[in-house]
């Protein structure tokens, strides 16, 4: 068994990865870390969790586990890390921004893989650390790599996406409230959102050449759960090549799906998935991206990345299902 830490245990990613850890056949949860919550049931955060977990949060880190997950705010990661040592063997996956760029990948001596498993595979089986990617950059990433493995990528890139109010954390804001999300819509860090920074490098990982711009307007949705992105650039690609490139890029992965149907969130939220649908119209491109932000955008994703890391099916304790209504 893989006995696990999971830091900052009240949040959203956090119970995210609770609720699905505690039915994974190879994991056994040795702690859940909340100075707020200390010595509280885990369902006093979690309320979804009453009645199937008996456990409670701790503030107390046990440093000899074989893995822990850091649900940390951003920029928290390498504080938490600097006030707490772990045993050699500890592996870390860290869900915050900390260290997903490269110039921020070595900290202590510890190298950071990036942890899109559909990109960096090989590196993330080998590796003791994993910079856990962002939600908006998972759903964005995965809808652009196939074209930037065939140096396909040659114009600037236009995308919208939209999040659920979970993609705020949980953390009380004038935006996350109720009566301001309800019935409503807005955009924000127009063009300047944190998560270009390691899309941009996924992208030129594959396809170095690239130098036009991603042009980015991520929206805050009225819903709880989910990643809806649009993205659309030129291309003078057959729309059946196109998804031929796409089917043949993600032919082992096990769970990104390509298609050339309309599609909606529901058919990914609660799990795992991204699917992507593709588009074309004279010289265009429109490629939808779906994801569950605190599934694949973040817990599940992690949870994904650990299966690698331990050498198992990357799909194990992932067989989650949606909900079409």
């Amino acid at each position: 068994m893989i006995n696990i830490g999971i830091i900052g245990g009240s949040g959203y990613t956090a119970g995210e990865l609770i609720r699905i850890l505690m039915y994974h056949p190879n994991v056994n949860i040795d702690f859940v870390y909340s100075t707020t919550n200390a010595g509280k049931p885990l369902s006093v955060a979690h309320h979804d969790l009453m009645g199937d977990i008996e456990m409670n949060f701790t503030d107390v880190v046990n440093p000899d586990v074989n893995v822990v997950f850091l649900c940390l705010g951003h920029g928290k990661s390498i504080s938490f890390l600097q006030e707490n040592k772990f045993a050699g063997h500890t592996k870390i996956i860290d869900l915050g921004n900390d260290f997903r760029l490269t110039k921020d990948a070595n900290f202590d001596g510890k190298e950071f893989v990036y942890g899109l498993p559909e990109l960096n595979k090989a590196a993330i089986k080998k590796a003791n650390f994993i910079a856990n990617p962002g939600c908006f950059a998972t759903a964005i990433q995965l809808a652009l790599l196939p074209l930037a493995k065939n140096n396909l990528l040659n114009d600037d890139v236009h995308i919208n996406a939209t999040t659920g109010s979970t993609g705020a954390g949980v953390s009380l804001a004038e935006t996350s409230h109720f009566s301001w999300r309800n019935n409503n819509m807005s955009h924000y860090k127009a063009f300047e959102h944190q998560h270009l920074g390691e899309i941009n490098q996924s992208v030129n990982q594959l396809q170095a050449n690239y130098s036009d711009e991603l042009i980015f307007v991520p929206n805050r949705g009225d819903f709880t759960r989910g990643i809806f992105a649009t993205l659309y650039t030129t291309s003078e690609e057959s729309l059946e090549d196109l998804v031929a490139k796409y089917e043949d890029f993600y032919k082992d992965e096990p769970f990104v799906t390509v298609t050339t149907t309309n599609i909606n969130m529901k058919q990914v939220v609660q799990t795992n998935k991204c699917i992507i649908s593709l588009l074309k119209k004279g010289n265009r491109i429109l490629i939808t991206s779906i994801i569950d932000n605190l599934t694949k955008g973040a817990s599940g994703q992690a949870i994904q990345n650990m299966n690698l890391m331990f050498g198992l099916e990357e799909n194990t304790g992932l067989h989650l299902k949606p909900s079409g209504f």
